[in-house]
């Protein structure tokens, strides 16, 4: 992907186009261009080249947009980091990236002095709300730098970005995409859903350190198309945002969807806009998605699927009802395959691990030359750890995680079933499953759930239920009621926290 070029094209077919609305105003994409090609002047101008790394830690705010854009524009690699990260994940992840410039915002748990003393390799750092000695201010860069195209050449084998998928100080796991990757996102959205300049998208709280947030800034440049963005989640300026700006597309989490469903004027909205909604992190979203199909039955609803290692997304499956558990049919620049566990293909029906190779799969994980080599077979097939199978259709369904998978028993129960069942109980809101230790069973299932406002409900009532569903085997033996899950940065569900017990009971 040139992003410069893209940027050129944009500017020059529709200057005053609005490519970012955020906050009540807007940058159109001539401004996009000339803000993203000064910052990859200046950083040009600090000697930087393309085998170095440019680190960011902002929320998701129009200088995250153009600092992406500028990085890429400059052929050199960014490092997007979470802005919930703590200042000791911040210094790990710089040190384990070796990231030369730093752009960052103001804090109050941040402490730039100790970060510049505890990060050798960091040269400069760039702030862009408050003054700081030895620090640039992002205005005077941008009152200052030049906005000419940057005079860089890069390979589409060039590292682009580098993008942690572990939030802990311990062991960083950093996962590499190159230029030629950052092409599969738009492409993928496009083979599935057909993209136009007339599409508004709505980034409405899945954070830029994450490939999704990217995908957004990505489908902006690529198709000319509007971006609503949004700094947080927040369910009623959500939907308030679909209903003002027109927009067309969304793609979320469930746990966005349930805090959607939540609102009690949720269906006095008019979403009549909106061509697509579009859920990731399947299989326990079917419920919530039919649900918000009987508000907004014009909007086509999709399941999808992919990784930060795969440049997701990687798949959408066919919009409308009937297959909504489906994650679809894979784009075709991949090869997949489904494996049991000694390495043997599986055929129709039959669940095993999801195994997937091509152009959008990752060169591996940065520095981490034998974790790589754990989650390649053959050095191309990525093990991605989802437990999967497709139908005679060729339409493929994701089971559940591996390493999550609960053996009671010897039967292996699958939470992504077991929690999927209790959503469809009317006065469930949430449900997560995990395995707990048992010294008969070895594991046994434990259901953590949150009801819908004004109900209450007890462990048999939940038991009684499920056995109209499940087999008995896969019916939790435990069942805590939380006032709400734990959730992580893209907001799914963190089932980590949960096994530690830091859920907020009722």
């Amino acid at each position: 992907m040139d992003i410069k070029e893209l940027l050129l094209k944009q500017a020059r077919d529709y200057p005053n186009k609005s490519a970012v609305f955020f906050e009540g105003k807007s940058i159109d994409f001539s401004e996009l261009k000339d803000n993203s090609f000064k910052l990859a002047n200046f950083l040009i101008s600090k000697g930087l080249t393309k085998s170095d790394k440019v680190a960011l830690y902002l929320s998701n705010t129009p200088q995250a947009i153009i600092s992406f854009l500028g990085i890429f524009s400059s052929g050199l690699s960014v490092v997007p980091m979470d802005f919930m990260l703590t200042q000791s994940e911040i210094i790990t992840f710089l040190n384990h990236s070796q990231a030369r410039v730093l752009i960052t915002q103001a804090k109050k748990s941040v402490d730039i002095g100790r970060i510049k003393k505890d990060c050798p390799n960091l040269e400069h750092i760039i702030t862009v709300d408050y003054k700081s000695d030895d620090c640039f201010l992002w205005e005077e860069i941008m009152s200052s730098a030049s906005s000419l195209k940057p005079q860089t050449q890069n390979q589409n084998s060039d590292l682009a970005a580098i993008f942690y998928t572990s939030g802990s100080t311990g062991h960083p796991k950093g996962v590499m995409l190159n230029y030629s990757q950052l092409d599969n996102p738009a492409y993928a959205i496009d083979y599935f859903l057909g993209i136009s300049n007339n599409d508004i998208f709505l980034c409405g709280g899945v954070p830029f350190s994450h490939v999704g947030g990217l995908d957004y800034i990505l489908l902006t440049v690529t198709f000319a198309s509007s971006l609503v963005l949004m700094e947080r989640f927040h369910p009623f300026e959500f939907l308030k945002n679909v209903q003002n700006y027109k927009v067309t597309v969304f793609c979320i989490v469930p746990a966005m969807f349930f805090a959607l469903l939540s609102l009690k004027e949720y269906e006095k909205f008019d979403l009549s806009s909106l061509r697509y909604a579009v859920v990731f992190g399947a299989p326990s979203s079917p419920a919530v998605l039919r649900l918000f199909h009987r508000a907004y039955p014009n909007a086509k609803l999709a399941n999808g699927w992919g990784m930060t290692e795969t440049a997701a997304p990687n798949t959408i499956s066919p919009p409308g009802d009937e297959k909504i558990r489906s994650i679809g049919k894979f784009t075709p620049n991949v090869e997949v395959k489904i494996v049991d566990e000694f390495g043997n293909k599986l055929d129709l029906h039959q669940k095993g691990e999801l195994l997937i190779k091509g152009q959008p799969i990752m060169p591996g994980y940065y520095r981490e030359k034998d974790l790589t080599k754990e989650v390649f077979i053959d050095g191309v097939w990525l093990k991605t750890g989802d437990i999967a199978y497709f139908d005679e259709e060729g339409l493929y369904y994701i089971v559940g995680r591996k390493k999550d998978m609960i053996k009671v028993a010897g039967e292996i129960v699958f939470p992504a079933e077991v929690e999927e069942k209790l959503l469809t109980n009317p006065k469930v809101k949430e449900a997560a499953v995990i395995g707990v230790p048992d010294k008969m069973r070895g594991e046994v299932p434990k259901a953590f759930i949150t009801l819908n406002q004004g109900q209450n409900i007890d462990q048999q009532e939940l038991v009684d239920f499920l056995k109209e569903h499940i087999a008995h085997f896969k019916i939790p033996h435990y069942f805590e009621l939380l006032e709400e899950l734990p959730k992580n940065r893209t907001g799914k569900i963190d089932k980590t926290k949960l096994t530690k017990g830091l859920g907020n009971r009722v």
